[in-house]
């Protein structure tokens, strides 16, 4: 064979690649059982500047060109205002690239009984625009987290309340979990997960773990996923294996996480999918046995590289080793 026409094959093979991931991108979700999205979080916290410069559809194209299905909004309503994207230049923008908004990060001090009308008047708007924008799904993350000793009483006014919020969501017709974090948040080792989880009902609240901080706070990912599969409403799939932070860490956007903090060792404990320490097929094992259906975001904080480079290989990990597991 010539030259010319291994570089031709190359070619070509690559231009099917591509198309083949648009089309991926744009089959509608009910032909699935999961969807795959990545947060808005990574570009606007490490990629952007803080000066509202970016075009937000610098992300969109890339999320489609990786061939993934959607993205879960950071920082509502604030980052459509800086990146000037209101709701309806965002339909149409996403519309025009087979993308759909899979959820949106929500918060609050929701162990805090004084702000829980204010958050319940945040999370009707927040249910309004996920309805109007055609999504389903309320991710919430737990408050700050209170000296050890005040957790169990923080944790037991917030559970209260987030079968609240779940019922409030509920009347939008969509489903809202909890999501964990190691960084200072109400809920990270495995007994508050626990905890949570049984001071939840099931049917009003679900869970919406992230796998680097379960694999961070020092739990057991398979044993949690295994026993509490049924509560899962959508999770973030991030590998993870523990770097420390030698040296300071410098992202895309100029900013810098010193060395030995522990933002700049969280930042390098994150891996595309395949090269951390994580068995996603044990855990894609798990969502077929409950025959899950919904998003599951690659929630990467920092990409070494480029976004690009890494959801590249993540979603070839993905096609790979988890779709014929469970797709």
């Amino acid at each position: 064979m010539t030259a010319t026409r291994r570089e031709w094959m190359s070619r070509t093979a690559a231009a099917l690649g591509a198309l083949a991931g648009q089309i991926e991108a744009a089959t509608p979700a009910g032909e699935k059982n999961i969807s795959w999205a990545v947060s808005s979080f990574l570009w606007t916290s490490t990629q952007w500047k803080d000066d509202g410069s970016a075009r937000f559809t610098d992300m969109l194209d890339v999320i489609r060109d990786c061939g993934l299905n959607g993205f879960r909004l950071n920082g509502w309503p604030r980052t459509l205002e800086i990146y000037k994207m209101p709701p309806a230049v965002l339909e149409k923008e996403l519309s025009k690239r087979g993308l759909r908004l899979a959820t949106l990060s929500f918060g609050g001090e929701a162990s805090d009984a004084a702000q829980h009308p204010r958050i319940e008047a945040s999370a009707h708007e927040a249910c309004k625009f996920l309805k109007s924008m055609g999504s389903d799904l309320l991710t919430v993350f737990s408050p700050r987290r209170p000296s050890k000793v005040l957790v169990r009483e923080h944790l037991r006014v917030a559970c209260e309340f987030w079968n609240r919020l779940g019922d409030l969501a509920a009347t939008y017709g969509i489903r809202a979990g909890s999501h964990n974090h190691s960084q200072g948040q109400l809920v990270e080792s495995q007994d508050e997960i626990e905890r949570m989880l049984a001071l939840t009902d099931p049917k009003r609240f679900g869970w919406s773990p992230d796998t680097v901080h379960l694999y961070l706070g020092g739990c057991d990912i398979p044993y949690l996923f295994e026993k509490y599969g049924h509560r899962l409403v959508s999770m973030d799939y991030v590998d993870a294996k523990y770097v420390f932070a030698h040296q300071d860490v410098v992202t895309a956007n100029g900013k810098v996480d010193k060395a030995g903090t522990h933002n700049a060792t969280f930042m390098l404990c994150n891996q595309d999918l395949g090269d951390g320490e994580i068995d996603f097929r044990r855990l894609h094992r798990v969502l077929k046995k409950h025959r899950f259906r919904g998003w599951i975001t690659i929630d990467h904080h920092y990409t070494p590289v480029s976004p690009k480079h890494s959801f590249t290989r993540c979603r070839t990990y993905i096609r790979e080793k988890l779709e014929p597991v469970y797709g």
